[in-house]
């Protein structure tokens, strides 16, 4: 039985959560493998990014190695939803909180049963990661992250549309993402800087810097379509939607925007992006 059987009979569990059976498999099966199957020697590897910047859709083609591992497979794909962590994170109203300790040893106890252990990366995705990677490279080593970013106009536009941010509210998320994404590429160890432009727009350059990052991702795959969320709703090839989705912001909307962005312009320029006039 695996998730593809899960979703195709999904009636049949309808008095169940498909959800918490799929996670059970996923933990016996990784004990019986860890009975034939040697433990590899791990990397660590964290992806930061905010939500709703396209990290779904690198967590998946990472995933697409062999060698990867990645402890969560359903939805969104981060470790932040699994059953007993979610508490701590996912559902906890501090998760965005710098300061808010997080019981890392206990989480990576319940994220390495959803890891298959025979396999060198170990791959990872919560967004709220981002505010306390330092702190997460005490307890996971040796780890290795990839910062990414979009641009902040698209990304406001989404958080606008999938969580009802007012322009204000959703600029000034996006500027502390930034700017918590710039102290993580100058003060983290074994760091990789990947944007969503770069990422859809350049893959051979992208594909290239990540395997040279870590050769173990030698096989990843590009060339096929990805479920990863978008405004779409559809499984399609890499493609950059920053396009579409600033079209979608009104011209009152850019202005209030840029109230924040003109504030700390030079988090924009850090990162090469423009202000929008």
């Amino acid at each position: 039985m695996d998730k593809q059987f899960i979703k195709k009979h999904k009636k049949v569990f309808s008095f169940l959560n498909a959800n918490q059976i799929y996670y059970q498999y996923v933990i016996v099966l990784n004990k019986l493998k860890r009975l034939f199957k040697p433990k590899a020697s791990h990397k660590f590897l964290f992806i930061l990014s905010p939500p709703f910047c396209g990290s779904t859709l690198l967590n998946q083609i990472i995933s697409s190695s062999k060698d990867v591992s990645v402890n969560n497979e359903l939805g969104t794909r981060e470790g932040q939803t699994l059953p007993k962590v979610s508490k701590l994170i996912f559902n906890n109203s501090q998760k965005w909180d710098e300061s808010y300790e997080v019981n890392w040893g206990f989480v990576k106890t319940e994220w390495e049963k959803y890891w298959n252990l025979s396999r060198s990366i170990l791959l990872e995705k919560s967004p709220p990661n981002l505010v306390r990677a330092k702190k997460i490279s005490n307890y996971f080593k040796p780890s290795y992250f990839i910062v990414f970013y979009r641009n902040p106009y698209a990304h406001c536009e989404s958080l606008m549309r999938r969580k009802n941010d007012n322009p204000t509210k959703a600029a000034k998320f996006a500027l502390n993402c930034l700017e918590f994404q710039k102290r993580n590429i100058e003060e983290l160890n074994n760091t990789i800087g990947i944007s969503y432009e770069e990422l859809t727009s350049n893959i051979d350059v992208t594909a290239k810097s990540l395997i040279k990052f870590l050769p173990e991702l030698s096989d990843i795959s590009f060339n096929q379509e990805f479920s990863a969320h978008n405004f779409r709703n559809e499984k399609m090839k890499i493609t950059n939607l920053n396009s579409e989705n600033i079209s979608r912001l009104t011209k009152d909307q850019i202005n209030e925007i840029n109230i924040i962005f003109k504030n700390k312009k030079s988090i924009l320029d850090y990162f090469n992006y423009k202000i929008i006039e």
